[in-house]
């Protein structure tokens, strides 16, 4: 297993992006299209008010096989009836015609300001003539789906002979359950629709359902995977393997990538009764606001973090046995603060990635989130999101 530097489209597999005027500048459309027709899986948002797409998308990733997903930005298509799910469907067919696919192959999506219906003519006008733009860079697709975002993101793994591709996207209102904001996952290799879907929820479970920017769930969270099989079948453990390491790598750049965001943050927790305690604080450490502006501030605040495990009243937490690190330097044991030294710390801390591990020593259960600091600049884009 290599990484693709930079990240390639794998065989069979093209994309392209383009201002169709939803946006007044930068590129608001975006599609990713196979020669051949893939077997696919997905997951999406649990929200109870998730958008068109979203409702559509169910229905139509049962069949397991997809040509093409075609997605907008800006507008999520979110709140608006049954007006929008026939924008949905308006998007699919235009797609279906364009490029001579079978409608229920095509799946959709859309993301940004919630309540608005989408300006369908003028998306429909753009896939007419978005095939001319056909690439093989995957980053060329994720500038199109981007919405606070500051790069577009792309990870490309070679594995047993076929190239893996994950093109992302998500910057705010992340914290997943089932799935995450965009993320489209391209493998040429062969895989069947059972082990696909089990695949991917395997590799979401430890990543993108690890992620949390702000503690919200966004409306319209979706992963796909499709894989067309032009090089053939692969050693599924491998693969399997390869892509809960490109998921993890996805979730990081999301992260670091945050609304605001000038740091990395990673909770670690270790040693835990079981699984979903291991999770459930974990989670409780990268959702404070106290430890994300102790991040910010590069302030190794040890109250902070035993704040974050204690209020987990349900878990099982001994505090006699609890130790904690901070980037490496153990900073509490014993209950009580380690003599550590705090300017090597703060140092550290003013880095790009704040790493805090907590071990419980009560189990053997482990779990890792991500997350991302909170400074001014997350409240300076949310308050005027509505018209950026």
């Amino acid at each position: 297993m290599k990484s693709h530097t930079p990240p390639v489209m794998p065989k069979g597999f093209h994309c392209a992006s383009m201002n169709c005027g939803i946006k007044e500048e930068g590129k608001d459309l975006s599609l990713f299209l196979s020669d051949v027709t893939a077997n696919a899986a997905g997951v999406f948002t649990r929200n109870l008010f998730p958008g068109a797409p979203i409702v559509l998308g169910r229905e139509i990733i049962r069949h397991g096989k997809l040509r093409a997903v075609v997605v907008n930005s800006r507008v999520s298509n979110v709140g608006t009836g049954d007006e929008g799910i026939e924008n949905a469907r308006r998007m699919g067919r235009s797609v279906s015609k364009a490029f001579d696919i079978p409608e229920e192959e095509v799946i959709m999506s859309s993301t940004g300001v919630i309540g608005c219906q989408l300006p369908i003519e003028k998306i429909e006008d753009g896939i007419s003539r978005i095939g001319e733009g056909l690439s093989s860079d995957p980053r060329v697709g994720a500038e199109g789906i981007m919405t606070t975002d500051t790069y577009p993101k792309a990870v490309s793994l070679e594995v047993d002979g076929a190239t893996l591709t994950l093109i992302g996207k998500g910057s705010g209102m992340i914290e997943p359950n089932m799935a995450t904001m965009l993320v489209y996952i391209l493998t040429d290799a062969e895989i069947p629709i059972p082990a696909l879907d089990r695949m991917l929820r395997e590799a979401v479970k430890d990543s993108f359902n690890m992620l949390s920017v702000d503690s919200d769930t966004s409306t319209s969270d979706t992963c796909l995977a499709l894989a067309n099989g032009l090089t053939g079948p692969v050693d599924h453990v491998l693969f399997s393997e390869a892509l809960k390491t490109a998921c993890v790598e996805m979730t990081r750049l999301l992260a670091r990538d945050g609304e605001g965001a000038t740091k990395l943050l990673t909770a670690t927790v270790e040693r835990a009764a079981h699984d979903t305690e291991a999770r459930f604080i974990a989670k409780a450490l990268i959702n404070s606001p106290l430890i994300k502006t102790m991040a910010y501030g590069a302030d190794p605040n040890i109250g902070r973090i035993l704040m974050a495990v204690g209020k987990c009243i349900h878990c099982t937490v001994t505090p006699e046995k609890l130790s904690i690190t901070i980037n490496g330097t153990r900073v509490y044991e014993d209950q009580n603060r380690v003599d550590f030294d705090e300017a090597k710390v703060r140092s550290l801390l003013s880095g790009e990635h704040v790493a805090i591990t907590v071990s419980l020593h009560v189990g053997e259960a482990s779990a890792t989130a991500y997350g991302c600091d909170l400074t001014e600049k997350y409240i300076e884009e949310n308050a005027a999101y509505y018209s950026s």
